[in-house]
């Protein structure tokens, strides 16, 4: 999910997505610790996403403070 596919979701969303990636990325990890991801490096790729959510979530808490 890039940046500009962030901005234009609503907050709540944001918010909805976030819970969904992060079950993902539980559900990822405990697969991949019993046997071995096809693409590993789509852990990478969820913890990223989470991240720049988390990023867009706190940049519209800041904004809406001013």
């Amino acid at each position: 999910m890039e940046n500009k596919e962030i901005v234009g979701l609503t907050t709540k969303e944001i918010v909805e997505k976030i819970a969904t990636e992060k079950f993902n990325l539980n559900k990822m990890k405990l697969n991949h610790a019993v046997s071995p991801l096809e693409n590993p490096q789509r852990l990478k790729e969820v913890r990223r996403t989470i991240a720049r959510l988390n990023t867009e979530l706190r940049k519209r808490e800041l904004t809406s403070n001013k």
